[in-house]
């Protein structure tokens, strides 16, 4: 597997192929084959992986948190609502969420663990999405992803393989 510190380096080698595989699975893959694919990789990539050790999502990206979750976030906290949307986040462009206020997460702990806990938003506990229906439909987001997650990287190195693709 990658080396998180060098994940976003070589997924820019291998960005032209990249993009030409997707063009190809595009045009080649069956959605339903391909789902399965994604989610045994996945599966079986995520089992002994340890994302503390990495978070380059955490570090790259701004958390979103969902209007609805923000009590139930502060709660954990031990703050109010208010406290919260003050201390960590700011108003997302097209509204109904907040995004932290920084770039790295504002809930990234130096061990790789998040100040949430189990309270963590669903889109980050879903990242990088390669467990999800329909890849098919959205292998520019996958793209985004495996320049960034080591794990998201890998299995589009094994699905170029899987397909016989170079």
């Amino acid at each position: 597997m990658i080396q998180p510190d060098k994940v976003q380096t070589e997924a820019a080698i291998k960005e032209e192929e990249n993009y030409r595989f997707r063009n190809y699975l595009k045009k080649h893959a069956d959605e339903e084959k391909l789902d399965g694919q994604f989610l045994r990789l996945h599966e079986e990539l995520f089992e002994d992986y340890d994302c503390s050790k990495c978070r380059n999502c955490c570090k790259i990206y701004k958390g979103n948190i969902p209007e609805e979750d923000v009590a139930r976030d502060a709660e954990y906290l031990g703050i109010t609502a208010e406290q919260f949307i003050d201390f960590f986040l700011e108003p997302e462009a097209f509204g109904g969420e907040y995004q932290t206020k920084h770039k790295p997460c504002d809930f990234l702990q130096e061990d790789g663990n998040c100040k949430l806990g189990d309270c963590k938003p669903e889109n980050c506990k879903k990242y990088p999405y390669t467990d999800q229906p329909e890849r098919l439909q959205s292998l520019l987001s996958v793209l985004d992803a495996v320049g960034i997650c080591p794990v998201a990287f890998e299995i589009f190195e094994r699905l170029k393989k899987e397909y016989g693709f170079r």
